[in-house]
């Protein structure tokens, strides 16, 4: 163990070399808690009768002083006997070991391992697990520590949990260091983490070394103080807050205190409270809300008041107590050889428990539980195979057991499958590996006013399931640093994108440094920090802020909106305005106005046209499938209807002029069945397309999602676009037959024709319907159907206004120009 930190000077070679043996004796007071769980568990279990019966366990206590020589030093003598260091020699029969407990720094514990296996005794390590190259190494440690993946699993989850994404890592510059930077690291990496900095502890050898050290560490504290990253991930091992707790007191000045720059620490399980007298007075308040891992732990009944019943004055076998009780309550022992000085003295009736946490803390601590446990686990293997050694030998009859005749190498199998509750309910194993099978607590170091600060368990990670669902944390419960405010504290490289903004990758810059920008038209961000915005569902729609979708609402063009109210009324306007002019023509069938140019075939015309506004109202209200069907035959049919009597009175009027000459064969084209004739193939062709329509691909009601941003319109889907337009077509074909028939028909006699008025209503019409193709395209939603209503009245109003106003003037404004007798004067005037 290390109790005691041997400060050696560098030696120069410049100058004689010192008498003394060591320059400076530094003890470290929090690991005296290590040596005296294990004297503590050593004892309880020689007074268990039911451990080890009849068989008293003892032990040797080496101070490692956290050197390599001591270290090896230690190790050869506990194999050479006590007092005399005689390499490769036993002179000392009573006093054999059988294992070995080592650390709490993995370094240690490796140049413990390169002796200790060479003789396959057993080695139990409480603290950081050595990286060893030699897998013959490997195989005599038992590790009283879990897995260290498990570990770093959680604080993977930890950073997850909170989304600290952007963090700083302090680690160790020897093999325990490189292997988290190699290893532990991609894997953070890999779950969206990035490191903002990263620098290494220094590595401390000689005390006149360490403030020269410590100030070339001054830049890389200003990258760590200064970073953006308010979470640093620190990999160290229990001494390692010593050298932090120096660090930060250097970088700490009287015009920045530390506090205001302070981290949220999160610190491995390896990693322990530590100070020694250079640093005991230095400022605690910078680790206040750290948060830090530690193997799972309970407190040892009986052992706090162990602790309170330690006396220097009375320990005559403990040679730590009294250097830690000189380091711990800064007092003197009396001696002779010392002169009288202004000192505090010792005497050793000083109470422990009066001390400060940051110098000596009476609750158990994981490292002190995991010794214990140790113990334990050898006591159970040593148990084990002395009722196996009983067993055998009763055979011969023979029942001694004879134990300083046991090889250390016949525990190895034992150990890798102990299993056993401890003093206090708690299970202790060892998988195959030889590391211990338990969990992690997660710690919230709170730092008191009086520099002494409090452990309390803020969470837990069961090792045993999945790490997502085993990692629990009381939020709670957490105190954070005072900076803060009692906030939890963020870490990111830039401000997270809020709702309606995606990330977008900086470049040169890692992942977790990105631009926001906001969503494109028509995609939404619901959550924080999206890699790309998405689409609503088709029956919703971004909201302003383009963070949540609204459901659209059905439309379509009813007759209770405004719009369909006055395309209704329109239509039956022209409706009743058509069958008004139809009876003013009936009942003055008889005048020649009326009979002129075929009276049945403006009769068919009328009828058509009134019909033509009543299919309007087709377009309006909910579609359904009968009136989808519906609606485009009947336009269709009843304009071609419309426009092939326009064609046959055109035809008429022509040909009969051209017939009036002397001798002119066009007589006999002259009469109603051409005019029929005319109408019925017209209608037949119209009829056709329809019903090739109808058979292929009919209309059907339909939701159209995607045209209106806020609305569904259900729609009557026209099927087979083609076939609309087909239709359309030929009823723009028609209409431009009549326009150049009735333009060439122009000049005729007033008095005998309309070609002049026929000529001008096809205008209108062929504008209405060349002009309703691109709206119609350039239109959404309902207002398609508006369009197409629109292109119905208009055509059709303006059918019935050039037509046939000019005749209702004169049948009832002007009845006397209404007359025959009237029209042949004009006519023979016209042409005298």
């Amino acid at each position: 163990m290390s109790q005691l930190y041997i400060a050696s000077s560098i030696t120069t070679f410049e100058e004689p070399p010192s008498a003394e043996l060591f320059d400076d004796n530094v003890s470290v007071t929090q690991l005296y808690q290590h040596i005296m769980a294990f004297v503590f568990a050593v004892e309880e279990i020689n007074e268990n009768p039911y451990i080890l019966p009849n068989v008293t366990l003892g032990c040797h206590i080496y101070n490692s002083h956290f050197t390599a020589g001591w270290t090896y030093h230690a190790s050869v003598e506990l194999l050479s006997g006590r007092g005399r260091l005689t390499p490769n020699y036993k002179c000392d029969g009573e006093s054999t070991p059988v294992a070995a407990v080592g650390g709490p720094n993995s370094d240690l514990c490796l140049y413990m391992s390169a002796v200790l296996s060479m003789y396959k005794m057993p080695q139990l390590i409480y603290g950081s697990s050595p990286v060893t190259n030699s897998n013959i190494q490997g195989a005599f440690l038992h590790q009283m520590f879990p897995k260290g993946s498990h570990q770093y699993k959680g604080i993977l989850q930890l950073l997850l949990h909170f989304r600290w994404i952007w963090i700083g890592v302090l680690f160790l510059e020897d093999d325990t260091g490189e292997m988290f930077v190699q290893n532990v690291l991609p894997m953070f990496a890999e779950r969206g983490i990035c490191v903002a900095f990263q620098e290494t502890f220094p590595k401390l050898t000689f005390s006149s070394e360490f403030y020269e050290t410590l100030e070339e560490y001054s830049k890389a504290l200003d990258i760590i103080m200064e970073s953006t990253a308010n979470v640093v991930l620190v990999n160290g091992e229990i001494h390692t807050m010593m050298v932090m707790r120096a660090m930060l007191k250097l970088q700490g000045t009287d015009d920045i205190p530390m506090q205001s720059k302070t981290k949220v620490w999160v610190m491995t399980a390896q990693m322990d409270f530590a100070s020694c007298s250079f640093v005991k007075y230095l400022d605690v308040q910078v680790f206040h809300g750290a948060l830090s891992f530690a193997v799972h732990s309970k407190e040892i009944p009986g052992f706090q008041k162990f602790l309170q019943m330690r006396n220097p004055n009375l320990e005559v076998e403990d040679g730590f107590i009294r250097d830690f009780w000189e380091a711990a309550f800064e007092c003197v022992f009396p001696h002779p050889s010392l002169e009288k000085a202004h000192n505090k003295c010792c005497t050793g009736e000083e109470k422990l428990e009066d001390l400060p946490a940051s110098v000596f803390e009476m609750k158990t601590s994981s490292h002190s539980y995991a010794i214990y446990n140790a113990l334990y686990a050898l006591a159970h293997a040593l148990n084990a195979m002395h009722h196996h050694t009983i067993k055998y030998r009763a055979m011969a009859e023979e029942e001694k057991w004879d134990f300083l005749s046991l090889h250390s190498w016949q525990l190895h199998k034992i150990l890798r499958r102990v299993s056993f509750n401890n003093s206090v309910g708690g299970k202790v194993s060892l998988d195959q590996n030889g590391e211990l099978i338990t969990g992690f607590d997660i710690i919230n170091w709170v730092v008191l006013p009086n520099e002494s600060f409090i452990r309390v368990k803020v969470g837990a990670m069961d090792t045993q399931v999945a790490s997502e669902e085993g990692f629990s944390l009381d939020y709670d419960a957490i105190v954070w640093p005072n900076r803060f405010n009692q906030s939890r504290p963020a870490s990111l490289c830039n401000q997270n994108c809020h709702f309606g903004y995606s990330r977008a990758k900086k470049e040169g810059k890692p992942s977790c440094c990105y631009d926001c920008l906001p969503c494109s038209e028509g995609k939404i961000s619901n959550k924080e920090d999206m890699d790309d915005c998405f689409q609503c569902p088709q029956d919703h729609y971004p909201n302003n802020a383009q963070d949540g979708c609204l459901p659209k609402k059905i439309t379509f063009l009813s007759y209770g909106e405004p719009l369909g109210i006055s395309l209704a009324t329109f239509a039956l306007s022209f409706s009743i305005t058509t069958a008004w002019v139809l009876w003013i023509f009936v009942e003055h069938q008889d005048t020649p106005i009326v009979k002129a140019n075929n009276r049945n075939l403006t009769y068919t015309l009328l009828i058509s046209l009134l019909l033509s506004f009543f299919c309007a109202l087709l377009f309006i209200g909910q579609p359904e499938k009968v009136t989808c069907l519906i609606r485009q035959i009947a336009f269709g049919m009843i304009f071609s209807l419309v426009v092939s009597c326009i064609l046959a009175k055109t035809t008429l009027v022509t040909l009969a002029f051209m017939a009036t000459r002397p001798g002119s064969k066009y007589r006999t084209w002259v009469g109603g069945k051409l005019s029929n004739s005319i109408i019925l193939s017209c209608t037949l062709t119209q009829s056709a397309i329809c019903c090739v329509w109808l058979a292929t691909s009919p209309p059907f009601p339909d939701l159209d999602m995607h045209s209106m941003t806020t609305e569904i319109l259900l729609e009557c889907n026209e099927g087979s676009t083609v076939m609309f337009y087909c239709v359309l077509g030929f009823m723009s074909l028609l209409a431009f037959g009549s326009f150049i028939v009735a333009f060439l028909a122009r000049k005729l006699p007033d008095s005998f024709n309309e070609a002049k008025f026929i000529t001008f209503s096809m205008l209108v019409f062929c504008s209405v319907w060349l002009s309703f193709v691109p709206t119609y395209l350039s239109t959404k939603g309902k207002y398609m159907v508006a369009v197409e209503i629109f292109s119905i009245l208009a055509s059709g109003s303006g059918l019935l206004g050039c037509i046939f106003s000019p005749k209702c003037y004169v049948i009832l404004l002007r009845p006397e120009l209404n007359r025959r007798q009237v029209l042949i004067r004009r006519e023979n005037q016209r042409i005298n």
